[in-house]
């Protein structure tokens, strides 16, 4: 009777176990501007797709000093570019990270990022129960002229952002 009793608790555990990771993010078309000459900042494009709402809280690179989460954004007739704290990804609906748009910024670049180099990401999401996840993700650079085009009113990402 005892061994059944741990048998069937250990079965109640591994069942609760199981149950309690938040499902990944799904993240397509990982992708980084190639740098040119002596750039010094590049940026990190994706899709993503939350099963339940979550936040993008925080990005992770080795390939470069700082990493923010920008939105690019139209104020008056002025394009500008901010770090934002949090990125709400609402359960269900894809949110893409695009030139134009919101992006990831790899700023103090540690070495060039050529066409077809991966530059590797650690993307950490915050649920609403304020439990973090953290998901790895390989970005694949492409070269200026080898991105997709860009969606109409899309804008570009330019060759960096400087100093800002």
């Amino acid at each position: 009777m005892k061994h059944l009793f741990i048998a069937s608790s250990i079965a109640i555990a591994a069942t609760a176990w199981a149950q309690s990771p938040v499902p990944s993010v799904k993240v397509q078309d990982a992708w980084a501007r190639a740098t040119v000459g002596a750039q010094s900042a590049t940026g990190a494009f994706m899709k993503l797709t939350a099963p339940q709402a979550t936040r993008l809280v925080e990005v992770r690179s080795p390939a470069a000093g700082i990493v923010e989460v920008h939105e690019m954004k139209l104020d008056g007739d002025v394009m500008r570019m901010r770090a934002v704290t949090a990125l709400p990804l609402a359960a269900g609906q894809t949110v893409e990270l695009k030139p134009g748009g919101y992006h990831v910024m790899l700023m103090d670049l540690k070495a060039p990022v050529k066409a077809g180099d991966t530059v590797p990401l650690t993307l950490v999401f915050e649920g609403a129960d304020g439990q973090r996840q953290t998901q790895d993700v390989k970005a694949t650079a492409r070269a200026l002229g080898g991105a997709p085009a860009a969606p109409a009113g899309g804008g570009g990402h330019g060759g960096g952002h400087g100093k800002h």
